[in-house]
């Protein structure tokens, strides 16, 4: 989701949630404690330099249980946030306190909830680096001789 796309949503929105993949919501008395631009500056392990930016929004809860984030209130926030930061349309990364560990999602929005969606990690230069491609794993049982196949038990052929 980016950038637009939330602020769109917010404009028609009552309340905010935030879903969690294991599909509990993050409490209602959650604080937005950082809108910005993460700039990633890399190589990857087949030797290409890359740049990443992302929008990050930092999900925090506290014992603050009279605190409600409103959808105007987040708006503004957001607003404020890419004037003096100069951020432009960009996808959004959300930061949520697990149980050990910050936990990294990305944003989507399903017309009700704000999705957070679990990232996972990949290799960029898997043609550079040996990585061959995945091989289709079929079970025996689910095997399936090609119907166009002249040779099929039931055809006479044999």
């Amino acid at each position: 989701m980016k950038l637009s796309e939330i602020k769109n949503s917010l404009k028609v929105l009552e309340t905010i949630a935030f879903q969690l993949p294991n599909g509990d919501l993050v409490p209602n008395h959650f604080h937005v404690t950082e809108v910005g631009k993460v700039t990633k500056h890399f190589i990857d392990c087949g030797g290409t330099v890359r740049n990443e930016e992302v929008v990050n929004f930092q999900l925090w809860e506290a014992n603050d249980y009279d605190h409600r984030l409103h959808p105007e209130k987040l708006l503004s926030i957001i607003e404020l946030s890419e004037n003096k930061l100069q951020i432009p349309d960009l996808e959004i990364e959300v930061e949520y306190q697990m149980k050990e560990t910050i936990g990294k999602f990305n944003l989507e929005f399903d017309g009700k909830n704000f999705q957070l969606v679990s990232k996972l990690t990949d290799c960029l230069a898997k043609d550079k680096c040996g990585i061959p491609p995945e091989k289709l794993k079929v079970k025996i049982g689910e095997w399936k001789a090609k119907e166009t196949s002249c040779c099929a038990p039931e055809s006479g052929c044999c």
